[in-house]
């Protein structure tokens, strides 16, 4: 469905930074709409017009569905692994288009993203479930070492404590040598023994297109089922779709009966402008190396919508001269570029033109700054979205080599 505008605003935009301690004058760069905008008109006193919403939150729906004798299910999946396993393709591969941005660099996701999937699933006994499944996006689990990848941490395993079903997703390691067995990576393992014994697990094993003899798989299914119990095992390849609607089947058999939260067409709760941030980080992602892209934040500063085009403008956040240097580029070249994707992207999703004006700033230490964190949009989600308290810092599991870089 095309995103609708909602009047109304939207919960989950993030508030406009100050640009904090070190804070310099940002450089600008306008990547503008597929259609010419109209000319600009004479500054208003009002406010601009609130971000449009992907999707709107309505409360539990009363109008009947198609339901028959479909057994009603809606609960929390957590998509929970380490970080690059593939769990935001697993999202967007169960929602049939690319919400979550996907990049090769570790730690890409950096806050939970809800996509809302329903479906429908034959039981062997009994009769059919009409579930709906609310997978929570999840950043991957690593050591950590700063504030901003402390707040990930948390957020993906506040996630995996408050779901109804967790999804560990885990991978095959590129290139696997034919001549020795496949094991468990033992941040995998670590991993789940921290889960609670008594909670739903299905097992997702990706990328399962990097191996040839896929008989070598059952020596390492069977090491972890070792490790603790699995409602199901999904051999998967989240990038070419192949399992995924097994995942989703095994998922909705286990979720607890109860009404619908969201309508069929809702995709996210999550406001455009979110993905106006996300989609300019992708872009950093896609474009830089080494420490630009862990050092980078995006705060979207305004959003105006009208005549059917939005206008929106952006303040890439970064630590050092030397990284604005990089993002602007010779003759402000790779800034444009980032933009131009970047805008084609959000286009994509809201379904109208999108005038983008970027920005890069200065803004020195907002890795390991709460308040400067807070304000990009970074922080306690278990917090945001009216959970109870985090799990504490010192009670995360040894995820072995995933070194931190946010």
């Amino acid at each position: 469905k095309k995103p609708t505008p909602d009047k109304r605003g939207g919960a989950g935009s993030r508030a406009r930074p100050a640009g904090g301690r070190g804070a310099k004058p940002a450089a600008r760069s306008h990547a503008p709409a597929t259609k010419p905008a109209a000319p600009k008109p004479a500054p208003r006193a009002e406010k601009p017009a609130p971000a449009p919403r992907v999707a709107p939150t309505p409360a539990p729906s009363a109008e009947p569905l198609p339901l028959g004798d479909a057994r009603l299910a809606s609960g929390t999946v957590a998509l929970l692994g380490r970080p690059n396993v593939g769990k935001s393709t697993l999202l967007n591969a169960a929602l049939e288009t690319p919400l979550a941005i996907v990049s090769p660099t570790p730690q890409t996701t950096r806050d939970t993203l809800l996509g809302v999937v329903h479906r429908r699933v034959t039981n062997e006994e009994g009769p059919d479930t009409f579930a709906e499944l609310l997978l929570l996006d999840t950043p991957g689990l690593h050591k950590a070492s700063s504030a901003l990848s402390r707040s990930m941490n948390r957020a993906a395993r506040g996630a995996a404590q408050d779901a109804d079903v967790v999804v560990f997703v885990t991978d095959l390691p590129p290139n696997p040598d034919p001549k020795r067995p496949l094991t468990p990576h033992r941040g995998d393992i670590a991993l789940l023994k921290d889960l609670a014994p008594d909670q739903p697990v299905v097992l997702v094993v990706n990328k399962i297109d990097r191996l040839r003899d896929k008989a070598k798989l059952l020596g390492l299914l069977e090491a972890l089922t070792h490790v603790r119990p699995f409602a199901a095992v999904v051999p998967v390849s989240a990038r070419k779709t192949d399992g995924v609607s097994r995942v989703l089947d095994e998922v909705a058999r286990l979720l607890p009966e109860g009404p619908h939260q969201h309508e069929l067409d809702v995709l996210t709760d999550r406001p455009s402008r979110y993905f106006a941030s996300e989609y300019v980080r992708e872009q950093v992602l896609l474009s830089t190396r080494e420490e630009v892209p862990h050092a980078t934040a995006v705060s979207v500063e305004a959003w105006e919508a009208k005549a059917r085009v939005a206008r929106v403008s952006a303040t890439i956040h970064v630590e050092r001269l030397g990284h604005k240097k990089i993002l602007i580029g010779s003759g402000g070249e790779m800034l444009k570029r980032i933009g131009t994707a970047a805008r084609a992207r959000l286009e994509e999703l809201v379904g109208h033109p999108v005038h983008l004006e970027l920005f890069v700033r200065v803004t020195e230490g907002w890795r390991d700054t709460p308040s400067l964190l807070a304000e990009l949009g970074y922080g306690d989600d278990r917090a945001r979205r009216g959970s109870g308290p985090a799990i504490a810092d010192e009670d995360e599991p040894d995820v072995g080599d995933q070194e931190d870089q946010p």
